[in-house]
């Protein structure tokens, strides 16, 4: 294994966050032997290309210095490639740091684990999503979460969380189910309303909410979870114990495990890790083993 590993750091992350936690992984990889190299982009386009050319050139190894939205580019880089992946947590969700045991906000930690890692294992093999050409961690969100993120994006005020919550209360006055065809691995299609059909890859988004909170990436499978209609009463009783994971009991929400899963929906675009990947329809499928984690406790996902 080459020494020399590479930072793909997204600077504004966490509120600016991301500059200041470089430097302490940094000091921990090289004080444990390693040669540090930082790369940035001028937009995610620029990032992701110089973070290809780091894998293509022999980096022993890909550390993303962020929040999900970082890891989930970096992943496009590595995903597939014997370049084993690290992740320095310090956006606003981290939502796959978290489902992973890794150190969150805490650089200088999390450096130190990935040393040890690349030292010893070499990082614990996961599975992710690929859904038209991207792969993705943790979930394809689509219904009433991908609405509110439509939403909240158009917005110009106001800033941070106020916006997203400002946007739920909109969606939820305008609150319908949503006719969806879903086809389950190669099985007949089926037609139905939602309120939303999430796609887990691991278990959790939008900062700690276990929407598919069973779901692990050893296993190579999704678990969907399927909210039916809905009235608006009956959501916001459910919508807090998507927390804790114990919404899965309501005789609204039903699970399945799958390999794959085609979705389509009129005026739905799905996002994955937090990021927009398009209008529905789309088919997501498992890659089983697609990168190496390194520093992980548990398969992410797993209790």
């Amino acid at each position: 294994m080459t020494s020399d590993i590479t930072l793909f750091v997204n600077p504004a992350a966490g509120r600016g966050r991301g500059a200041g936690a470089a430097q302490p992984a940094a000091r921990a990889l090289r004080a444990a032997g390693f040669s540090v190299r930082t790369v940035l982009g001028a937009d995610a386009p620029d990032a992701l290309r110089r973070a290809r050319e780091a894998v293509a050139g022999g980096t022993g190894a890909l550390i993303a210095v962020g929040g999900d939205g970082m890891t989930s580019l970096a992943l496009q880089a590595v995903a597939g490639t014997p370049v084993p992946l690290g992740v320095v947590a310090v956006g606003t969700g981290n939502d796959f740091a978290r489902a992973a045991g890794l150190p969150v906000r805490d650089p200088a930690a999390a450096g130190r684990l990935i040393a040890a890692s690349l030292k010893g294992d070499g990082g614990r093999p996961v599975d992710l999503g690929l859904a038209g050409g991207t792969y993705f961690a943790t979930v394809l969100a689509s219904g009433f979460d991908s609405r509110v993120n439509d939403r909240g994006n158009r917005m110009r005020f106001p800033a941070g969380r106020l916006r997203y919550d400002l946007a739920v209360i909109a969606e939820l006055a305008a609150l319908r189910p949503v006719p969806y065809r879903i086809r389950l691995d190669d099985g007949p299609e089926l037609e139905t309303e939602a309120t939303l059909v999430a796609v887990g890859n691991s278990s959790s988004y939008g900062g700690g909410m276990r929407i598919c909170a069973e779901a692990r990436t050893d296993d190579g499978l999704f678990d969907v979870t399927v909210v039916g209609p809905c009235s608006r009463t009956t959501l916001l009783k459910v919508f807090p114990k998507v927390y804790r994971g114990t919404h899965l009991g309501h005789p609204a929400v039903t699970v399945h495990r799958v390999a794959k899963i085609a979705l389509s929906a009129p005026g739905i675009t799905a996002y994955a890790d937090g990021e927009p990947l398009g209008p529905l329809p789309l088919t997501a499928e498992t890659v089983p083993g697609a990168v190496r984690l390194l520093g992980a406790a548990r398969p992410p996902g797993a209790a």
